[in-house]
């Protein structure tokens, strides 16, 4: 039998449910989505999904219709975690560009605001789905809008905003990719000449330090 899955991924210590233990329509969400990242949308099936959870796949008609209904499901988690995310933190009033531009650099850090793996995953799947390439696409639109709209808020003019927003969002996803074997302590180590790259404008030691201390409580050596 496979190992048996972690089922709550907002409570990695829980015990995971298995044989006649009612699962609920968040524990077919998350195994699912486990296997999305690791496995790709392919590998996305009721009864797999059941064996790993060692339940019926007839629990699985109590909260979805089909395997459309669960992959759409998927994508609405996504969109309310990443999406969502990303554009609340450009939304986030601050004194200066430096520190709006901190905010959105917490997504990196912190997966309740910006699932990294699942990002990818949804990029993947895209090459496959035009439907899904679809729905990126405008989720990537609404991003780099909201991203625009924050440097549009510090002065910048449209075209520098909206140049601007581009290369803060693309070289956050790129690098992200590129799979670096680089230590998060020197990437942190760079924030203040990132900063400047992106803005054009130095950051304060308070900011740098409040982006540092709030990293720290999700970095893990």
């Amino acid at each position: 039998m496979a190992d048996k899955p972690i089922l709550h991924r907002d409570d990695p210590d829980a015990a995971p449910l298995i044989g006649n233990i009612k699962v609920t329509r968040a524990d077919w969400l998350n195994v699912a989505m486990d296997v999305l990242i690791t496995d790709g949308v392919e590998q996305v099936k009721v009864l797999a999904l059941a064996e790993r959870m060692g339940v019926s796949r007839s629990s699985f008609y109590w909260y979805f219709k089909s395997r459309q209904d669960l992959l759409d499901a998927l994508l609405t988690s996504w969109e309310q975690t990443n999406t969502a995310g990303m554009i609340g933190q450009a939304e986030i009033g601050c004194e200066t560009i430096t520190g709006a531009v901190l905010n959105v650099f917490r997504c990196t850090a912190n997966p309740q605001l910006f699932n990294t793996a699942l990002d990818f995953a949804v990029r993947d799947w895209a090459r496959r789905s035009g439907h899904v390439r679809n729905i990126l696409d405008t989720s990537d639109a609404r991003r780099i809008d909201a991203l625009t709209a924050m440097f549009l808020r510090y002065g910048y003019v449209e075209r520098e905003a909206e140049t601007r927003a581009k290369v803060l969002y693309y070289m956050q996803l790129g690098y992200d990719m590129a799979g670096l074997n680089e230590p998060y302590e020197q990437r942190l180590s760079m924030t203040d000449a990132y900063l400047e790259a992106f803005t054009g404008q130095s950051a304060s030691s308070e900011e740098l330090a409040e982006f540092a201390d709030y990293v720290k409580r999700f970095w893990r050596p």
